[in-house]
């Protein structure tokens, strides 16, 4: 998946890349700065190698042999994995017999291009820049000092990150699960959560690493898929911390499809005889089980390297007790050094969308300072001169995937190529281990030359996330960019055939069958250019709308916000403190007081959208403001309309004052005479309307919320008796030390289950909670003044403005982003951008991180004089047409319109720019004039040639 975004970074004109490089020092100050780098000797010239391969093929060194086998074994000459960039070999000099004792050079011999210099030596490096973005990451926890689970010592113990590579199509085993000594396949893993994290006694480390539950559900998932036969995925965990987008979905599927989730800590692991791991729990009522395993993997959480903490403590950046880089919530990739930014693991554990969010945050907030200098040192990337293919026999080059053995490990791929080349048009076929790898990519480029290529078939994986890539590879060999096809032989073969390796392989030959007869009928299309509106809309006045807009305003661009209350502010206004205890009034105030101050930002408070049209670039909104209506132009849109707290319909809400919600209860520590001052007692209950039919996702903020306000609670009168009703506490990262206080403080956590759910009762002096304790087993009744219930946050009604903007929805009503991972707050729709609680529920520092990141990918549209729009979109064959209009009443998106020639005839015409290529007008036409480039008579072939 991440693959074409690192050639997309090799490849980039003005990203320059220094590898095995290290930071030595950095002096000046913001908008100044000198950073002095170090660069490790790579024995390897970078313009010389051209990664054959011969060299590491003859080389004898390797690095010691452990028990984890393949795991830690490498040639002392390498590449670090298959899709490397750049993808050049190095030599490890810790190894490398010609450098330790002078002896082999056998690499520097064998090599064709006299690339091998054993004489390099470090290089200094000297960098003048603006900013600097510190996304250095994070080093997983070592379970080598954990006795009890005998890593290191019992073949079968690894680690999570090892048992990637066991998964990894590219790893030791090629995706095959082994075991020691016989390398059979395991009918039974165990997985060990929270090894290394949320135990500052054992491992040092408090904080919960966030990612680790959810990582160990896919290793189960993707194992099943994995081994054939009878196999059972077991996950020992305290508590099940799936609060992302989609997660808790996930994690039903899991249970349904026979993970089975043991909440229960294994002591220790012992082994037998046949080299099989014994591990002994105590189940739920009580009772010690012993059970037997094939492989226990380890989950470990993340931690900062020591000498990175170190290293940065230099630079004069302050660090948090957990080493992790100190951020507050409403700036949360600023550094306490100005002009230093973070993203990622080093400021604290994350996943993959988030990481990724705050990197595009963290370029926003350094754009912001340098937006001055915008385009005074950037290059522009050129192509080749087009070939013109027109009445050329089409030549179609085929390139089938193995994709290590994602693809491999079932379909049959010489199989494939050699079917192939029995096809009509068929010039050239070959099979990669990785197609889109750099390597293959500069190949391809050669073979379309030396071959004289003019249409290309992938065979590989989802041109969801490959094609662009792809095409800019045909740009670079002088093809058109839309004379590829792919045959996605990865998704809808090896995937979803996993188990029928024969039909996969046939079902692989007709897909290629199939691009293939598409491929012989396409044509060039042209890319018209188009002017660029440089000003945005943000619609949501939010802090996430705020950020937004003070974000591109301060980069110089002009932005209307657009806020349907009378003030901005949002949920914030009714919030207290972050959970930092920052105070959200204080900095609210401020943020708003920025904004209204901004003279690039025009505010439209009581105003509602009601229409909008155009593309990328140029968009026309439709505002309603005090009942006169606006139009508003402008390049890109920010979606940051924001979330709800829903209202409860269960436990006597509504019917009883003294059951509030957490806004309700932020509301009465703000007001001196509140209930809550007199209360001897309190009970919240988590997940009020979340995780169940209705509403099947975790609402992510309220195990944190609920933490602060009980020990607020606590803080007015530490007598009083506090306990949490919950299903899974999910303080994740460093929020868990918010968990450890409360129960240090005496706040008391009962578990109840969605089956067994909590009962409240009215008395005149007080309410009764029945529930059951999850320890004792026995029935429980909680005598209290005061009930707080977690109660969902649920999503505003998108529909109107998602049927506007043509957006998607997910199941759950949030926005849908392009890509979770690659591409977290675009939408499909280019020019339009997501952030906040629209996308998702989630705390204020994350929110404005997305802000940030929105503003950010915004700025790429915005900074252009003109975009380029898409070429497979609508036609007309005007000797068809009869100007009905059909086809001008379809589309949904303006892209047709009807027009008289000088005869007075009407025709249809499309515009180009607005035009997605849904096809609908094609549908519509009554006559057939109207069709998609590429999606014509290429789709009858086809069909034709699905039915051959």
């Amino acid at each position: 998946m991440i693959s074409p975004k690192l050639v997309e970074v090799g490849r980039h004109l003005n990203i320059k890349l220094h590898t095995l490089t290290t930071v030595h020092t950095v002096t000046g100050e913001e908008g100044d700065f000198t950073v002095s780098l170090r660069q490790a000797p790579r024995y390897v010239d970078m313009d010389k190698c051209i990664a054959c391969g011969e060299c590491t093929k003859k080389c004898p060194g390797k690095t010691p042999d452990k028990f984890n086998e393949g795991l830690d074994k490498r040639k002392a000459i390498y590449v670090p994995y298959p899709q490397a960039v750049p993808l050049k070999y190095a030599i490890d000099p810790a190894i490398c017999l010609k450098l330790i004792k002078d002896k082999c050079g056998t690499c520097a011999k064998v090599c064709p291009t006299g690339a091998i210099h054993y004489e390099d030596t470090d290089r200094e490096i000297t960098l003048n820049v603006g900013s600097v973005i510190m996304a250095a990451g994070f080093t997983p926890f070592d379970p080598s000092g954990l006795d009890n689970y005998q890593y290191g010592n019992f073949p079968n113990v690894v680690t999570s990150i090892e048992y990637e590579r066991l998964l990894s199509a590219g790893g030791p085993t090629m995706g095959h699960i082994e075991c020691y000594p016989d390398k059979h396949a395991p009918q039974k893993i165990a997985w060990l959560q929270c090894v290394g994290s949320r135990d500052q006694n054992k491992c040092g480390n408090a904080y919960c690493s966030s990612v680790c539950c959810m990582y160990a559900v896919k290793e189960a998932m993707m194992t099943k898929d994995h081994i054939d036969g009878e196999f059972q995925a077991s996950i020992f965990l305290m508590d099940m911390r799936t609060f992302g987008k989609d997660f808790e979905k996930y994690y039903e599927r899991a249970k349904d499809q026979g993970v089975r989730f043991v909440r229960s800590r294994i002591h220790s692991i012992t082994e037998d005889a046949d080299k099989k791991l014994i591990c002994t729990h105590v189940s739920e009522d009580g009772i010690n089980i012993t059970e037997t395993f094939d492989m226990v993997v380890l989950s470990v959480g993340m931690e900062t390297p020591k000498d990175l903490a170190q290293t940065v403590r230099d630079m004069g950046i302050e660090l948090n007790a957990n080493n992790f880089v100190e951020t507050q919530s409403f700036s949360p990739v600023s550094t306490s050094r100005k002009g230093f930014y973070v993203c990622g693991a080093l400021q604290e554990p994350k996943d993959i969308p988030l990481a990724v969010m705050e990197a595009s945050a963290a370029a926003c907030d350094a754009g912001s300072r340098l937006a001055k200098s915008r385009g005074t040192l950037t290059q522009t990337r050129t192509y080749p001169t087009e070939t013109d293919v027109a009445g050329q026999e089409a030549r179609i080059g085929v390139f089938v995937c193995n994709c290590g053995t994602n693809i491999g490990g079932i379909v049959d791929v010489p199989a494939v190529a050699a079917y192939a080349r029995t096809l009509s048009h068929v010039a050239y076929v070959e099979e990669n281990m990785f197609t889109c790898s750099q390597d293959t990519q500069d190949k391809l480029k050669f073979v379309i030359k030396e071959n004289r290529l003019n249409r290309i078939v992938i065979a590989a994986c989802t041109p969801r996330t490959h094609e662009p890539l792809f095409q800019e590879t045909l740009k670079d060999a002088g093809l058109n960019k839309y004379l590829i096809e792919m045959a996605n032989i990865r998704n809808q073969c090896s995937w979803v055939h996993s188990k029928e390796p024969i039909l996969a392989t046939k079902k692989a030959c007709d897909l290629v069958r199939i691009a293939v007869a598409k491929s012989a009928l396409m044509h060039p299309l042209s890319q018209p250019t188009v002017a660029v509106v440089q000003k945005c809309l943000v619609i949501g006045g939010g802090v996430t709308g705020i950020i937004a807009a003070l974000g591109l305003a301060n980069q110089g661009f002009f932005t209307t916000l657009v806020e349907k209350d009378e003030g901005l502010g949002g949920n914030a206004l009714y919030l207290n403190q972050t959970w930092k205890g920052e105070s959200i009034e204080k900095n609210l105030a401020d943020l708003i007081g920025q904004v209204e101050e901004h003279p690039l930002v025009e505010i439209l408070t009581n105003a509602q959208v009601t229409g909008t049209s155009g593309f990328i670039g140029n968009f026309k909104t439709v505002v309603s403001v005090a009942a006169k209506e606006r139009i508003i132009d402008h390049g890109a849109v920010i979606m940051a309309i924001g979330a709800k707290e829903s209202k409860p319909d269960e436990y006597l809400y509504g019917k009883d004052e003294r059951v509030v919600t957490h806004l309700e209860l932020d509301a009465a520590f703000r007001n001196k005479e509140s209930m809550v001052d007199a209360c001897r007692s309190a009970v919240f209950i988590q997940c009020v309307g979340s995780r169940d039919k209705n509403r099947p996702y975790c609402s992510k903020v309220c195990c944190t919320h609920s933490m602060k306000s009980a020990l607020k609670l606590k803080e007015k009168n530490p007598k009083m008796d506090v306990y949490v009703l919950y299903r899974d506490i999910r303080t994740y990262g460093q929020r868990e030390l918010l968990y450890k206080e409360a129960r240090d403080r005496g706040v008391i956590f009962i578990r109840y289950t969605l089956e067994h759910k909590p009962v409240v009762e009215r008395q005149t002096d007080s309410l009764i909670i029945r529930t059951r304790d999850h320890i004792l087993g026995l029935p429980l009744e909680i005598e209290t003044d005061l009930l707080v219930l977690a109660s969902a946050i649920e999503p505003r009604d998108n529909s109107a403005l998602a049927q506007m903007f043509k957006l998607t929805l997910n199941d759950d009503n949030f926005f849908m982003e392009a890509h979770a991972k690659l591409r977290p707050v675009d939408f499909a729709t280019d020019g339009m951008f997501l952030a906040g609680m629209a996308h998702y529920p989630k705390p204020i520092e994350e929110s404005i991180a997305q802000a940030k990141a929105a503003v950010s990918r915004a700025t790429v549209v915005l900074s252009k004089s003109s975009v380029v729009v898409d070429g497979v979109v609508s036609f007309v064959n005007k000797a068809l047409c009869r100007g009905c209009g059909a086809c001008e009443d379809t589309c949904a998106f303006g892209a047709i319109e009807i027009y008289e020639d000088e005869n007075k005839a009407k025709f249809a015409r499309v515009q180009q720019a607005l035009c997605k290529g849904c096809a609908a007008c094609s549908s519509a036409c009554p006559t057939g004039a109207a069709g998609v480039f590429h999606y014509d008579n290429e789709v009858l072939a086809m069909v034709e040639a699905a039915l051959n």
